[in-house]
């Protein structure tokens, strides 16, 4: 790994308007090539939205898409890597995929693993668990209810990630107009995921990058407007160094869009994994069997 320079964005990403989502990506491609980023890393879903009601009507293939060609000129037009969430179609089946773009063109795809809550209804779960070499940095991408499975982003470790980007489109939490419940939502998923996530960077001595959306992106008329299943994101960032150090995070006092930059060292990784107890250097995988045993009785 070489000095990495990454931009996380939080932004709310709008149901059913891939086109004005790219004009506000394009906004933050260029303030993240003003700070001299290298990665810039969007949240889950952001182009189509979450769990949009037309979803197989706006998804698009990859890498042919209207949205991946427009992120590749951005990308090209800034020096950027940029990773963004979409709904991808492939043989009219849809998943909730992240793709991974650069200054030369389309690079890859990481497809959702394990669908959360009603997800289920909208796509189907990919397969695939994989690294991408972007020249400064091997980077692995695991999309938000697939990081609680901390399998994951061992594989991706162990498959030779530097940096695990972790894009969220997260639910935790429902928040009315007031200045006071805003800001509780708001430090709820903070706390949440600032617990849950330094292990995930600990465990496998990796740099982890977490955005998720940010505000409600609409009301879908199956729920209630106030249930937990609306497409309401509390949003924020955090960067993770490879010891589970929290590096840098945005506020936590409103919902809004917003962006951090962080440098990530070659050096804190390379002692991280110098360590004499690097888990994946001690790990005894032989011993792992139960793990990929079926669970459930037939």
């Amino acid at each position: 790994m070489q000095n990495t320079r990454v931009a996380a964005v939080s932004m709310n990403g709008f149901m059913g308007v891939p086109e004005r989502m790219l004009d506000s990506m394009d906004e933050w491609c260029r303030l993240a090539a003003e700070e001299n980023a290298d990665l810039v890393v969007f949240p889950e879903l952001v182009i189509h939205g979450h769990c949009t009601p037309n979803t197989w009507e706006v998804a698009e293939t990859v890498p042919d898409g209207n949205s991946v060609k427009h992120l590749s000129e951005l990308a090209g037009k800034h020096g950027l890597f940029i990773s963004a969430g979409l709904s991808e179609k492939e043989r009219d089946i849809v998943y909730n995929a992240q793709v991974l773009v650069g200054p030369s063109g389309y690079i890859g795809k990481q497809r959702k693993i394990h669908l959360s809550r009603d997800e289920v209804l909208y796509y189907k779960g990919g397969r695939e668990m994989n690294v991408f070499d972007i020249g400064k940095c091997r980077v692995g991408t695991s999309i938000c209810y697939d990081s609680q499975f901390p399998e994951v982003c061992r594989i991706l470790a162990l498959r030779g990630a530097d940096v695990l980007l972790l894009p969220h489109a997260a639910r935790e939490g429902m928040w009315d107009d007031t200045p006071e419940s805003e800001a509780e939502a708001r430090r709820h998923v903070f706390e949440y995921f600032r617990h849950a996530y330094p292990m995930r960077a600990r465990e496998n001595a990796c740099f982890c990058v977490y955005t998720d959306q940010a505000g409600r992106a609409g009301y879908v008329d199956i729920y209630p407007p106030e249930h937990p299943n609306q497409p309401h994101h509390p949003g924020g960032a955090m960067i993770f160094g490879p010891g589970g150090e929290l590096l840098k995070a945005t506020q936590t006092e409103q919902i809004k869009d917003e962006m951090i930059v962080h440098d990530l060292e070659a050096a804190h990784l390379a002692r991280q994994r110098s360590h004499p107890n690097y888990t994946l250097r001690t790990r005894r995988p032989e011993l792992f069997e139960e793990l990929v045993r079926e669970q459930t009785s037939s």
